[in-house]
């Protein structure tokens, strides 16, 4: 089941594991800094398009970032 709690902690989990900012990620989705905070928080989601970028700029699955699965891996 989606939780946006557990899309915001991964999604910061790739983040960080790449050692990028807020605002790296934010510039590469094209959207405010504020987007990624939200998101991280767990207040916020995003477009299907972002979420597609967001994988394949961290190389993960989908369904792991939205928590509808526990492997990362992409398939």
């Amino acid at each position: 089941m989606f939780s946006k709690d557990l899309f915001g902690e991964r999604l910061r989990e790739y983040r960080k594991k790449s050692g990028e900012k807020q605002d790296d990620l934010a510039c590469i989705l094209e959207v405010g800094k504020s987007h990624i905070s939200e998101m991280e928080r767990g207040n916020r989601t995003t477009t299907a398009e972002k979420i597609a970028a967001i994988c394949e700029h961290y190389q993960v699955s989908a369904n792991y970032l939205l928590g509808l699965s526990d492997d990362p891996t992409l398939r």
